[in-house]
């Protein structure tokens, strides 16, 4: 399915075969294509670039396909690479984190940093992250085959 190219996000550079390969939903999902290209909400003399999820409902191009600005789309995998990180390691906790100290670390970024940590403040956080790292865990390799991917291009790039 082509990803449209007439709406305000305009594409340049595509993937139009994600329904293939979007994880556990793989050729069943509305999640139909990605997209780097110029950003929906540019302002007249501003250009940004985003990534955008295009999502199709079978019968019309949805209003709940995704668009990000780059930046936020690393951020958030920093975020998933923290994240696995610290699931290598929680089952030392016995509730899988310390309930006195729910910061994982602090990631210096543009003069500042972004705090990881765990929600303490989800009432049902014991519970909650019980199940998220057995998800983490049944997802594994298909994160790490992403992960290993993105080091070898991180690799190739000179990072």
């Amino acid at each position: 399915m082509k990803i449209p190219t007439s709406l305000k996000h305009k594409p340049v550079i595509v993937s139009e075969n994600y329904e293939n390969i979007d994880g556990r939903n793989a050729y069943q999902t509305d999640a139909k294509g990605l997209s780097l290209g110029l950003a929906q909400w540019n302002e007249r003399g501003k250009l940004d670039i985003s990534a955008k999820v295009w999502r199709y409902t079978g019968e019309k191009w949805s209003r709940q396909s995704e668009e990000l600005p780059m930046h936020r789309v690393l951020d958030l995998a920093i975020l998933i690479c923290r994240t696995n990180l610290y699931f290598q390691d929680a089952y030392r906790f016995p509730k899988m984190y310390d309930p006195e100290n729910s910061l994982i670390e602090r990631i210096g970024l543009q003069g500042d940093a972004m705090s990881v940590e765990v929600c303490k403040d989800n009432p049902m956080i014991d519970e909650d992250i019980q199940l998220f790292a057995q998800a983490l865990s049944e997802d594994g390799e298909m994160i790490g085959e992403r992960l290993r991917v993105l080091s070898r291009l991180l690799k190739e790039m000179g990072y």
